[in-house]
């Protein structure tokens, strides 16, 4: 085991320190297990970068400090409600047009989180999360959500046991959890193939670039219609190694895109990551994710004894540290498995690791920037290749 003034110093030095904690006060050192067990899994799961950098460094790219109740992204706050707290996530469109109905007013408000503060306090976490999940508003109350371990139901037979390199690996997944396990996957040996679909790409291909090359340069760039080619889009799936999924499964479902509809293939790994459980159909950030699962700091020295957001989106890199780690065994085992987790439950594993003191002597700087990276592709840069890739696989299978 790790002594505890080393575990406290690493979560000082890394930046997560800096991210944790009241807006105007100290840095929190409370949560610094979260950094001992994420590496161990990275160690685990044989990845060669540390879970450090995976856990900060999107803040080291943009820049990000923290906000105490305002996440360090900023789209996500903490608000104060009658009998407890909850998170609410702004960060679409739809979210911000979905406010008037959420509020009962007749158009959004100048100030919306000054209006949504205004409206929550009286009221109880259960009818703030019950009106905002009803408008597909991500939302959590604090500590909702228990610890649970992966979930792996087997659906096809096994291979022989394999290691991450040379493997075709599918990412259907977007933003950070399940793009950063094809990452990881992708310096392990992997040939990873970004899908997006033209009408709805990656919403951090549109924000700061260096975040989204950080997490998809190391792949193929695939653009699809998910309705229109359907079929082509099965045909990957059907030959791939690895499927990781990140949307609501009742999207794919509804195309015949899901683990159930495509042709099996030996020891095939199809991973399923969702923000809550999977039949909730709930949407969820990282943020709001994590206050589910109550992985929050202390906000002692504030001026008020409530949670604070801790590091940057948190429950998005540990759970796709975690995902990660449970291909890998998946592989050991053969394969032949759907994988199910939840950044919810992620966050709550964390969550119930024991907190450290608050305060504490040791530094506290800025998360760096992780090395940088060659850009990544454009959208669908490289469809040609991976036709052809596919053509090669079902060949093979002839």
């Amino acid at each position: 085991m790790v002594p505890v003034t080393s575990v406290v110093a690493q979560w000082g030095s890394s930046g997560l320190a800096c991210l944790t904690g009241p807006r105007d006060g100290p840095p929190d050192f409370s949560r610094a297990n979260i950094l001992d067990r994420a590496e161990r899994i990275a160690t685990a799961a044989g990845t060669e970068t540390s879970a450090a950098t995976l856990l900060a460094g999107r803040a080291g790219l943009l820049g990000l400090t923290r906000g105490g109740q305002i996440s360090a992204g900023g789209a996500t706050r903490l608000l104060a409600s009658r009998d407890g707290w909850c998170a609410l996530t702004l960060s679409r469109p739809d979210d911000v047009a979905a406010l008037p109905a959420l509020l009962l007013v007749d158009e959004v408000p100048v100030d919306p989180w000054s209006a949504l503060q205004l409206w929550a306090a009286p009221r109880p976490v259960s009818e703030i999360t019950e009106r905002a999940g009803l408008l597909d508003i991500p939302v959590a109350a604090l500590g909702e959500t228990a610890a649970a371990p992966v979930r792996i139901r087997q659906t096809g037979s096994r291979s022989p046991t394999r290691a991450p390199a040379g493997l075709l690996v599918a990412d259907l997944s977007s933003m950070w959890a399940g793009p950063l396990c094809g990452q990881l996957l992708a310096r392990a040996g992997a040939t990873v193939v970004k899908v997006e679909s033209p009408r709805r790409p990656d919403g951090t291909r549109g924000g700061n670039r260096a975040f989204f090359d950080w997490m998809n340069s190391a792949k193929l760039a695939y653009c699809i219609d998910f309705d229109r080619q359907a079929d082509e889009l099965r045909e990957l799936l059907a030959v791939s190694d690895v499927v990781i999924e990140g949307s609501r499964p009742a999207a794919l479902a509804r195309r015949r895109l899901g683990p159930d509809d495509v042709a099996p293939r030996t020891g095939r790994i199809w991973l399923r990551i969702t923000g809550h459980d999977e039949h909730s159909g709930r949407p969820a950030f990282g943020d709001d994710a994590a206050v589910a699962g109550g992985l929050v700091g202390s906000g002692i020295g504030a001026g008020f004894d409530g949670p604070v957001f801790c590091g940057d989106a948190i429950a998005d890199p540990l759970t796709g540290l975690e995902a990660t780690l449970a291909v890998v065994e998946s592989l050991s085992r053969g394969g032949g498995e759907v994988i199910q987790l939840s950044m919810a439950a992620v966050a709550a594993t964390y969550a119930a690791l024991p907190t450290a003191a608050s305060a504490s002597p040791h530094p506290a700087p800025a998360p760096p920037a992780p090395s940088t990276t060659t850009p990544a592709a454009g959208l669908g840069a490289d469809n040609d290749h991976v036709r052809r890739l596919v053509a090669e696989r079902r060949c093979l299978s002839c």
